[in-house]
C-alpha cells in the first residue's frame, strides 16, 4: 500500500481526531486534512499536472506545505525539494538536473525574488534569490505556479493559489499511483557542475516510516513534537497527533510547546538540545521518547538529556537520506561503549549492512532510494563512513574523506572523536588537518569545547596526559586548541570541518 494510501485510510477511520497541530495552534483533523490533500490532487490533474511531473518545491514546514506536497505525489507528481537560498548558481543548477513542470513557493519569496527592497533586504541577510516567476520548463515553456499565503506582488499571473486548491472538490481516487514510481527528490551535496539528488519513492518513503515504528512505538495519544517530516508522517499514519512549532523557533518557546501540548515524542538535533537544555533543563514529564539525529550526539549531551529526561528513553538515529533510518541506539548504550568509534546500533530489521574490503559501510534494504536523479538505481549504498561489526552492532570509526595522512599512518577522526569526547572537562572534541609546509603531511589537530567555563586553563595539559592512554600513538594531535564551540553549518548543524580548519590555523 502506498505512503498516501495510508494516510487516506487514516483519514478515513478517525477524521474527526486531530491530526496535526500548526506552529500558531490552529488544528487539523484527519479527516480535514484527508479532504484537503484529495482536493488538491484534483485541482492539480484538472490544471494540467500529468504523472511524473516534478514539481519545484519551495514551502517551509507547515500544515500548507504537508498537504500539498501530499497532494502532488497523490497526482502522481515529484516533489523536488531544492532550497532556494542555496544561490543562483547552485539553483539554477540543481533547476538544470530536476526539469521541473511546475513550481510551489510561498508568496513571500515570489514576491523576494521580483521586488528591488525584498532582494536587497535577503541579500544583506545573506540569501540570493532566484526569479522563480522567470523559470522555464524542460522544452523551455514555461512553468504553472501554485503560491501558498496571501497573493503578493511577485507572484506570477495565472499562479493558483493553495487555498483555492485546498477548498476545491475532493473526489475519491479512481486509482492509485506506481509505489515504484518517483515521489520525492532531496538535493545533498555537489557543486553547480554536478549536483546531487536522492530519489525516494513512495515505497521506499513507506518502509522507512515502517523502521521507525519498529524502534519508536506509536499510536493514538501519542504526540510527537517535531518539524520533520520523516518523524511526523509515520505519526499520521500511526493515528497520533503531530505538534509542529513554529518556524524558527527559539529553544524556550519549543519546551514551552513540547510541555503546553502533552509531547510525548520530539526530535532535535544534538546542537538544538543543547540550545533548549541551556534554558531549560528539565524537559517535560510527558516525555517517553527524545529522538537525536541528523548529526552525531556528543557524549556530553546524552549525559544532560539523560539528566534531563530521566522518564524518557534517549534514542540516536544513524541515517542517510539516501536510506534512513539505518540504526537507533539509546543513550546508555553510546555511554556504555568503551572502545574507539561510535556505536549506532544494529541495523534496523530488512537493513543489510557489510564492509567492503576498504571498511567501508555499504546498505541496502526497502528504505533504500531508487538511486540518484539522473543515474542508474541503486541496488546497494556506498556510504563513505567507515565501520566495523560489534557482535552484530554497527560502530562507525570515521568518514572516508576525512581521513589524514601523517607520514604512513592514515588517522580516521571518526575513530577517535567520540574515546575523547568522553574524557573529563570535554563537551566536544574534533580533529583536523592543517598542511604542514616542513613535512609536507598535515599538521593533527585537536579542537575541544570545555565542558564548564572553569575547564579551558589546563585543559591542554590534562588532555596531553591522558591522550596516550587512550588513542593510538600515531593519532596523538601536534596542537590542541581550545575553543567556545565548534563551528556549525546547514539546518542540520553538522561539523563544518572546512571553517574549523580556518579557524586552527596557525
Amino acid at each position: 500500500m502506498t505512503l498516501v494510501r495510508r494516510l487516506l485510510d487514516q483519514g478515513a477511520r478517525t477524521p474527526r481526531a486531530v491530526a496535526l497541530v500548526s506552529g500558531d495552534g490552529t488544528r487539523l483533523t484527519y479527516g480535514e486534512l484527508r479532504r484537503q490533500v484529495l482536493a488538491v490532487r484534483h485541482g492539480l490533474l484538472a490544471r494540467g499536472l500529468a504523472e511524473g511531473d516534478a514539481v519545484l518545491f519551495s514551502v517551509r514546514p507547515s500544515p500548507e506545505a504537508l498537504v500539498l506536497a501530499l497532494g502532488v505525489v497523490a497526482a502522481g507528481g515529484v516533489v523536488v525539494f531544492a532550497d532556494p537560498g542555496a544561490g543562483p548558481e547552485m539553483f539554477a543548477a540543481r533547476l538544470r538536473l530536476a526539469r521541473p513542470r511546475w513550481s510551489a513557493a510561498e508568496s513571500v519569496l515570489y514576491a523576494g525574488s521580483r521586488l528591488r527592497p525584498v532582494r536587497e533586504y535577503a541579500r544583506r541577510r545573506g540569501l540570493l534569490l532566484p526569479n522563480l516567476a522567470a523559470l522555464r520548463g524542460p522544452d523551455e515553456d514555461a512553468l504553472r505556479h501554485v503560491y501558498v499565503g496571501r497573493r503578493l506582488p511577485g507572484v506570477p499571473r495565472g499562479a493558483l493559489p493553495f487555498a483555492r486548491l485546498a477548498r476545491g472538490p475532493a473526489p475519491e481516487p479512481d486509482r492509485g499511483c506506481d509505489p515504484a514510481a518517483p515521489a520525492a527528490v532531496i538535493f545533498t551535496s555537489g557543486t553547480t557542475a554536478a549536483p546531487r539528488a536522492v530519489v525516494h519513492t513512495q515505497a521506499s518513503l513507506a518502509a522507512a516510516l515502517d523502521l521507525f515504528r519498529t524502534r519508536l512505538p506509536l499510536g493514538p495519544g501519542d504526540v510527537v513534537h517535531t518539524d520533520q517530516l520523516m518523524l511526523g508522517l509515520p505519526t499520521l499514519i500511526a493515528g497520533a497527533r503531530w505538534s509542529m512549532p513554529p518556524l524558527s523557533c527559539p529553544p524556550a518557546e519549543f519546551a514551552r510547546l513540547m510541555e503546553e501540548r502533552g509531547a510525548t515524542h520530539t526530535f532535535c538535533v544534538p546542537v538544538h538540545l543543547a540550545e533548549i537544555l541551556d534554558v531549560v533543563p528539565q524537559l517535560p514529564e510527558s516525555l517517553r521518547y527524545v529522538l537525536l539525529g541528523a548529526a552525531p550526539a556528543p557524549a556530553a549531551i546524552l549525559r544532560r538529556a539523560l539528566r534531563a529526561a530521566p522518564f524518557a528513553e534517549i534514542l540516536s538515529v544513524y541515517a542517510m537520506t539516501e536510506i534512513l533510518p539505518v540504526a537507533i541506539a539509546s543513550a546508555e548504550e553510546k555511554l556504555a561503549h568503551t572502545g574507539p568509534g561510535d556505536p549506532v546500533g544494529a541495523p534496523l530489521p530488512g537493513v543489510a549492512a557489510r564492509l567492503a574490503d576498504d571498511g567501508e559501510l555499504l546498505l541496502a534494504g526497502p528504505n533504500l532510494c531508487r538511486g540518484y536523479l539522473g543515474a542508474d538505481p541503486l541496488t546497494e549504498l556506498p556510504t563513505g563512513d567507515l565501520a566495523r561489526l560489534d557482535g552484530g552492532r554497527l560502530v562507525l570509526t570515521g568518514r572516508k574523506k576525512d581521513m589524514l595522512i601523517r607520514g604512513e599512518f592514515n588517522l580516521y577522526p571518526g575513530l577517535y572523536e567520540p574515546t575523547i569526547a568522553v574524557l573529563p572537562g570535554v563537551a566536544e572534541a574534533a580533529i583536523v588537518g592543517v598542511p604542514d609546509p616542513r613535512t609536507g603531511d598535515e599538521e593533527v589537530v585537536l579542537a575541544v569545547v570545555p565542558l564548564t567555563v572553569r575547564d579551558p586553563g589546563d585543559l591542554p595539559d590534562r588532555l596531553r596526559r591522558a591522550l596516550p592512554g587512550v588513542i593510538d600513538h600515531d593519532a596523538l594531535p601536534d596542537r590542541i586548541v581550545v575553543l567556545d564551540a565548534l563551528p556549525r553549518s546547514g539546518r542540520t548543524r553538522k561539523l563544518d570541518r572546512d571553517r574549523l580548519r580556518e579557524l586552527v590555523r596557525l
